[in-house]
């Protein structure tokens, strides 16, 4: 068995346990090791073969953790107001309550109200920003 099929025996193998686990980081690993197959095919030493599947997997696992990391900070899908359409409306808060809740009908209906940690609770308007469960996450206007 040439070198060579042993590296896409390893690719394949990473691959199938990635679907089997679902760890995305596997299929970065499976690039390095395709790699080092493409290197075997290529006559380079088993040496070689090794740093390239090693450089590359690895270049590839830091990208996707990176690129992970990066998409982490964006706003939440409940903020949007193309999913949700109560995001952006405006309410009126009479009182919060001491526990930093706010009762407040809207649409018809009761909903309970929470601001954002950190931020001082006063009545007025309020701006919902996004759907919490079943609460609005409000901003005060």
């Amino acid at each position: 068995m040439t070198e060579s099929t042993i590296w896409w025996l390893l690719a394949g193998s990473a691959v199938a346990v990635e679907l089997i686990t679902g760890t995305f980081y596997l299929l970065m690993l499976a690039i390095g090791l395709a790699a080092a197959a493409v290197a075997a095919h290529m006559g380079a030493s088993l040496n070689t073969q090794f740093v390239t599947a090693g450089l590359i997997g690895g270049a590839a696992v830091v990208g996707q953790y990176f690129l992970r990391k990066r998409s982490a900070t964006d706003p939440s899908i409940r903020s949007l107001r193309s999913v949700n359409l109560d995001v952006g409306e405006v309410i009126q808060i009479d009182a919060w309550g001491p526990d930093g809740t706010a009762a407040v009908k809207y649409r018809g209906a009761n909903w309970t109200a929470i601001h954002r940690p950190g931020v001082t609770p006063a009545a007025g308007p309020h701006r919902v920003a996004e759907l919490v469960g079943s609460r609005l996450l409000v901003d005060r206007v």
